[in-house]
């Protein structure tokens, strides 16, 4: 039944059309973006602080694209970006009473929302969640419970809402829908909702253990290595060619504690360039591990500088 007050759009939705230039090789695919940084480099991380008065914490979080990328941006050659970059945005609204028809509870009462932006992925999102958006809410409600002292504040509940501006491709755009897998794009959509909520929760004033930050790390294999995948720390899943495994890890350093640990793809079999007598998971685990130290300092310093700002306006 249509609305009569409101126009209708299709309900298929509709892509806009994009020129290509066609390659040499006349796959209309263009080359593939190249990773530039070494493999234990990390890309450069933006956060910052308070930036939605509304909210009791807000942060912003943002990955520098990478060279491949930037270029195109500058002197692009199609209309399609080769890769994207991870922009997102985090608020919290609490700690607050729970609802009258609510049961007690002597803790507090902790509620995650992620939500994509329509536009944010190549393939528009809906305004209802779907079950990856679901499952990435999961995901960090068990990084984050580990991480705040909930028994402080009884009868009470905290939300923490993050919208993902630009998500992470899972894909190259010119590879087969078949040739990846579907889901290597959201553990490093993950790893930056960690470090987002856990900086908005201490813009909030709340009580936590340690500051989390989450980290990525994935053996790729590609035709320089096709039988020995190599470890890199903060992939971009559209510069390599096949992803054997990643692990993502919410950390706090200061406690040397493992929140939260997703772990994707085979790799108990998987022999490594550097025989160190460690096993494929292993290595994944204190790859991603070293990724969330990295992504660690940069969460300090935000709220270090959201706290000298607070300070210098009282």
């Amino acid at each position: 039944m249509t609305d009569r007050r409101r126009i209708n759009g299709p309900p298929s939705g509709t892509r806009p059309v994009v020129f290509a230039p066609v390659a040499q090789s006349g796959t209309g695919a263009g080359d593939r973006p190249r990773r530039q940084r070494q493999p234990a480099e990390l890309r450069k991380i933006f956060l910052k602080n308070g930036l939605i008065p509304s909210a009791s914490g807000s942060s912003y979080l943002e990955f520098e694209p990478s060279a491949s990328l930037a270029a195109a941006r500058s002197n692009p050659k199609t209309m399609i970006p080769p890769s994207s970059a991870l922009k997102l945005a985090c608020t919290v609204h609490g700690p607050k009473p729970l609802p009258r028809s609510a049961a007690f509870s002597p803790n507090l009462v902790l509620t995650t929302h992620v939500k994509y932006a329509p536009f944010a992925a190549r393939r528009r999102k809906g305004h209802i969640r779907d079950a990856s958006e679901r499952d990435l809410g999961v995901h960090l409600e068990t990084a984050l419970r580990g991480a705040i002292i909930a028994e402080r504040w009884p009868k009470s509940g905290i939300d923490i809402t993050i919208t993902i501006l630009e998500a992470e491709d899972d894909r190259w755009w010119g590879d087969t829908a078949d040739s990846h897998d579907a889901s290597w794009g959201m553990m490093n959509v993950l790893a930056g909702c960690i470090t987002a909520a856990s900086a908005a929760i201490a813009d909030a004033h709340i009580d936590c253990l340690d500051l989390v930050a989450g980290g990525v790390a994935a053996l790729v294999s590609d035709n320089s290595s096709p039988v020995s995948p190599r470890l890199m720390l903060d992939t971009d899943p559209a510069e390599h060619r096949s992803i054997v495994s990643s692990c993502v890890v919410a950390y706090m350093p200061a406690r040397d504690e493992i929140t939260e640990l997703w772990l994707k793809g085979d790799s108990s079999q998987v022999a490594l360039e550097k025989d160190d007598g460690r096993a494929g998971h292993e290595a994944l685990v204190d790859g991603a591990v070293d990724a969330a130290r990295g992504a660690h300092s940069v969460l300090a310093e935000a709220v270090r500088e959201s706290l000298q700002r607070s300070v210098g306006q009282a």
